[in-house]
């Protein structure tokens, strides 16, 4: 692969994160070699196996690792902080309209991007306008707006001056302080959008040009980043412990695909901070190292079943099959007690929304589940053992893209494993993401899996809601886009928890997602790293951090 270089001579930052992130600090002295020799770069070793395949451009991509690695170049209107309330970052401050149809931001005056165009109202509107634009294909960010062809809440952004700029929605919308937190709607350099917008998915240093502490001044696909300290950078969210330019002068990112070589390239010394490491591999790290797990808000890692294609249009089958495996057995053994068998399709640190109540609501039951195929008249058995109906047998695909950790794949013998025990057949497909959007598109699969962190339970839109962009149950219910266009369109909590509660309550009847873990955020890092922070997310922020001598 080329390494693709920046013409431009400044440096950069990662965007700075809310006041109320979690800090990270050691005193141990650092490595005498590797990447710990030097205090004025940070490396970071993550798995990114598919950053490179198109996923560059933070408008049009759904990948968690995409916003993990360009919040370095990417700001944001508003930060979230850790309560849920929002702090001034490139807007200072803003306003509501008493009809909640318009948001008025008075941006700052003093920002500009990293090839010397500046930050204004015009900047908004063009970042805004793309990320609405058919060609763009976005799917989260529009989402986060508030955009969709039909149904959709979002109508314009307007320059009223040129530090002034106001959005309309044609019905309150709620979610919308938290999606113009996220790097998802951070903003490209106008002149990037004018000349460059065809090549924002492959990146570039030259491309991938935001406001934020860090510029990209190298990108070998699927090995590596190289960030250098935006020298002009002062503008962080407000309430940051740092202020001015990155603490650290070079920040590198290495694309580790497994969790082994990521460890190992942490105790080596060769990378200062590693992310995505498993809960067993903790146990391998050793002393010298801070380990920081935070669980994440949102849908938790779940599968979701497909009821318009195949044998899960049976509403039996499904209340089957989510009983038909021992997932409390599985998480225990498989993640050492370090994430939560999944109850509901909310996680519990997701604010205002989870439902206690779901807790023990299905537990392993194979009796039962084959008490269930009895009653869809699934009696026969062929000579494998697996269950028959007119002829056919119970089966369902599994689609899943590659790669698969190590943890996961675990899980997906067990539940394969214990359901073929009452005669349920689970073929699994591991595949390459091309081929994986083959199946996705036309729904031509049964089963997939993802988890979709978040702090709001907006996210359960875009899952649910039809004509959700992760609709990968193909739901269409009157009953469920109500409650979730209600949620969206009221600001008070009570009434919103009330809403997400109905939700989750009519999931656990129907049985279209089967949350299987909360997930976590587990980062480890050398003790000689100083200033690391986390997000609501439990991404690293590396705006303050350094390592040292």
């Amino acid at each position: 692969m080329p390494i693709l270089r920046s013409r431009s001579s400044r440096v950069a930052t990662l965007a700075a994160v809310t006041a109320a992130a979690l800090l990270l600090s050691g005193c141990a002295a650092g490595s005498s070699d590797g990447a710990g020799s030097d205090s004025r770069t940070i490396t970071f070793g993550i798995e990114g196996a598919n950053l490179g395949s198109g996923h560059m451009d933070i408008h049009s991509t759904q990948l968690d690792v995409s916003s993990l690695v360009l919040r370095n170049s990417f700001d944001s209107l508003v930060a979230q902080k850790e309560d849920g309330t929002f702090a001034p970052w490139l807007a200072k401050s803003w306003e509501v309209s008493d009809d909640q149809l318009q948001y008025t931001f008075t941006l700052r005056e003093d920002v500009t991007f990293h090839d010397g165009e500046p930050f204004n109202a015009e900047a908004v509107k063009a970042n805004f306008d793309h990320v609405v634009d058919p060609e763009t294909a976005s799917a989260q960010a529009a989402s986060l707006i508030g955009y969709a062809e039909e149904g959709g809440y979002y109508v314009d952004t307007q320059v009223v001056d040129e530090f002034t700029v106001q959005v309309n929605f044609s019905q309150p919308y709620a979610p919308f302080l938290q999606g113009v937190s996220l790097p998802q709607l951070g903003f490209y350099s106008p002149k990037v959008l004018a000349e460059s917008a065809d090549t924002l998915r492959a990146g570039g240093p030259d491309v991938t040009v935001g406001t934020g502490p860090f510029i990209l001044t190298e990108y070998t696909p699927d090995q590596e980043l190289v960030f250098e300290a935006n020298p002009d950078y002062n503008w962080p969210a407000e309430g940051s412990e740092h202020t001015g330019t990155a603490a650290s002068d070079r920040l590198v990112i290495r694309i580790l695909p497994e969790t082994s070589s990521r460890l190992g390239a942490l105790t080596s010394g060769e990378v200062d901070v590693a992310a995505d490491i498993t809960p067993s591999m903790t146990e391998q790290v050793g002393d010298g190292f801070d380990t920081t797990t935070v669980e994440l808000p949102g849908i938790p890692y779940s599968l979701y079943i497909n009821e318009a294609n195949g044998v899960f249009a049976d509403p039996l089958v499904r209340q089957a099959f989510r009983i038909g495996f021992d997932l409390d057995t599985a998480i225990e053994n498989i993640y050492f007690g370090q994430f939560d068998r999944a109850w509901s399709i909310l996680a519990p640190t997701t604010p205002n929304s989870y439902d206690p109540s779901l807790e023990g609501s299905w537990p392993y039951d194979p009796d039962a589940a084959g008490a269930l195929l009895d009653q869809a008249g699934w009696t026969e058995r062929d000579s494998e053992g697996y269950r028959v109906k007119d002829g056919q047998r119970l089966s369902v695909q599994w689609i899943a893209w590659t790669p698969v950790a190590d943890d996961k794949a675990s899980l997906a013998d067990v539940i394969q494993s214990d359901l073929r025990d009452i005669g349920f057949e689970v073929v699994r497909d591991v595949v390459e993401p091309a081929q994986y959007n083959e199946l996705y598109g036309p729904r031509t699969f049964d089963l997939t899996d993802w988890g979709f962190s978040g702090p709001d339970a907006d996210v359960l839109r875009s899952h649910l809601h039809t004509g959700g962009f992760q609709n990968a149950s193909t739901v269409s219910k009157p009953e469920i886009d109500n409650l979730l266009d209600d949620a969206v369109a009221t600001t008070d909590p009570a009434e919103r928890e009330s809403l997400y509660q109905q939700v989750q309550q009519w999931n656990n009847e129907q049985v279209l997602i089967v949350p299987l873990y909360v997930p976590s955020e587990i980062t480890v890092a050398s003790k000689a790293v100083e200033g690391l922070s986390f997000d609501l997310y439990g991404r690293a922020s590396f705006y303050g951090a350094t390592v040292s001598e």
